[in-house]
């Protein structure tokens, strides 16, 4: 019981300050002036310390300030972990969601039914970009990531990975001809990537030794579904991850190319987030729900990742 007296007299304290007044809290409280002035007197009788000045205009003394300034923190402590245990028994809230445009068309909104059936309160807040968003600066919840993690102080779930493959159409074939080994590349129109880390080389494997070859073409994009798409058009030759091209492939639409030169290189897929014991449930719960329903390799077991961890 004392402690629930506690609590309730830290409320009221900090009410009287943000009302400025003993007759202004108790109005919003439905209490006499006098039991509010009552509810500070016992609580400096319990310190055994003057916390305020009740001349015409109500003062805080130095010890005052300090109690109030513990108040607020430990009632918002208090609200914050109540919202916690809450969000475990029902994962609340919104729930901002931030992907590129080709995996969030192609892989994760089709996933998205179901979970927003799975839990009706949380809100979606979805954001297809091939912009970077900086989740730790808190301008998403949930970033999905491609390639290695830079050192940061996110937490990483792999929900998989992806396959380069090098591919073209038949039509393309049948006017420009097929490439037998790497170096053919130079008499092709190459279509690759325009961001900055992209360099202009493909990566091969020739007599056991990687062999980086430049490419070069007329268009550049910024995400694989484009690139392969003109592929199918006949524009070119290109290289993206295998869940772009895959449906094209098995059409017959484009062709894999220069298989015995893949160096098999992979490109991992990671969820990253803000972790830690106050990871709000609506976070978790997404992470998981991405993990059981991936339809790409990994299994997301834990693994350090310079300054990131898998969960």
């Amino acid at each position: 019981m004392a402690g629930m007296e506690v609590i309730g007299d830290l409320e009221v304290f900090t009410l009287v300050a943000e009302a400025g007044s003993f007759s202004a809290a108790g109005r919003r409280l439905g209490l006499a002036p006098s039991s509010i002035a009552r509810i500070v007197d016992r609580v400096e009788a319990r310190l055994g310390v003057r916390l305020l000045r009740t001349t015409r205009l109500l003062t805080f003394t130095a010890e005052g300030m300090a109690y109030l300034s513990a108040a607020r923190r430990i009632l918002a402590d208090l609200r914050e972990t109540e919202q916690m245990i809450s969000d475990r028994s029902s994962p609340r809230g919104r729930l901002r969601v931030t992907t590129s445009i080709q995996y969030g068309r192609l892989s994760l909104v089709p996933l998205l039914g179901e979970f927003i059936r799975r839990y009706p309160d949380i809100m979606l807040d979805v954001n297809l970009t091939d912009t970077v968003v900086d989740i730790a600066a808190g301008q998403a919840d949930v970033g999905i990531r491609f390639g290695p993690l830079p050192d940061g102080p996110l937490t990483a779930r792999k929900l998989g990975e992806t396959r380069k493959v090098i591919v073209a159409s038949p039509e393309y074939l049948a006017r420009r001809g097929t490439p037998e080994v790497p170096e053919d590349l130079h008499d092709h129109d190459c279509l690759g990537f325009n961001f900055k880390r992209a360099a202009p080389t493909w990566p091969f494997r020739k007599d056991g030794r990687d062999y980086p070859l430049t490419i070069k073409g007329s268009v550049e994009a910024n995400n694989g579904e484009t690139l392969g798409q003109l592929a199918v058009e006949g524009v070119g030759i290109t290289r993206v991850g295998t869940e772009t091209v895959e449906q094209a492939i098995q059409s017959g639409q484009l062709v894999s190319l220069l298989e015995d030169f893949n160096p098999g290189e992979v490109e991992e897929i990671h969820a990253v987030f803000v972790g830690g014991a106050h990871t709000p449930a609506r976070v978790r719960c997404f992470i998981d729900y991405l993990v059981e329903n991936s339809r790409l390799l990994g299994t997301g077991r834990p693994v350090r990742l310079g300054r990131y961890s898998t969960a």
